[in-house]
């Protein structure tokens, strides 16, 4: 038992949370783009920016790290948040049809 206390298992820690948060963004995106449409993708690049900013602060760098990854995992969403909308568009995700009536009114 005496290894385990000269491992160091930060690194896989950064890894797994990483992976998470990546993971959760994939869903944020899909519903975000659902119920609010492509204007969501303004909040994402606004916390990107506020995660940059946390992660030049904290000094911890584990805690830096997972700010930083958090970070460009917004800037990486609002690019998504466009491809998104095409993707609904082409009938890959449903349409919110709440919201597809409201556009089609206003069309008219």
């Amino acid at each position: 038992m005496e290894i385990l206390h000269t491992l160091n298992f930060q690194g896989l820690g950064v890894g797994l949370a990483t992976f998470l948060i990546i993971g959760i963004f994939h869903p944020l995106v899909v519903k975000g783009e659902y119920y609010f449409g492509e204007r969501l993708k303004w909040l994402f690049a606004l916390l990107g920016v506020v995660f940059s900013i946390v992660t030049l602060l904290i000094q911890s760098p584990t805690w830096s790290a997972l700010c930083g990854v958090t970070a460009f995992s917004c800037f990486w969403s609002v690019k998504e948040m466009k491809e998104q909308t095409q993707r609904v568009a082409k009938g890959w995700f449903p349409a919110n049809p709440k919201r597809e009536a409201k556009r089609r009114a206003a069309e008219e």
